[in-house]
């Protein structure tokens, strides 16, 4: 076996078991038991589809899906976090920073 046909294998696997990681993961965002469970495994998925994406390319030889990858990976950080504003809810007991007092015991927002 040459070195090309062992990276093939390699890749190859690492692909089968990225496969089975994203199924669960898909499996876990649909029955998670809380919604930062469900977003947390949706951020995976993610995170483990950029993964092979950028194995896919090594692969293959196409250097173009890694520009791919990027793009896809400022997308998943984007619909991350704005899923996270929109399905977590805030506390109302927590302080906003401008609410905050500052050293001269005036509000946060007061300061220059």
């Amino acid at each position: 076996m040459d070195v090309q046909k062992a990276y093939e294998l390699l890749y190859s696997s690492v692909l089968t078991g990225i496969a089975l990681l994203l199924f669960i993961m898909l499996f876990r965002s649909v029955k998670g038991p809380s919604v930062t469970d469900k977003l947390l495994s949706i951020n995976m998925v993610g995170t483990l589809v950029i993964a092979a994406i950028v194995i896919l390319s090594r692969l293959l030889g196409e250097a173009w899906l890694l520009d791919v990858a990027l793009i896809y990976t400022m997308i998943s950080l984007v619909s991350v976090l704005i899923l996270a504003r929109v399905l977590i809810p805030p506390r109302p007991s927590r302080k906003r920073f401008r609410d905050e007092p500052g050293p001269d015991g005036e509000g946060g927002a007061s300061r220059v």
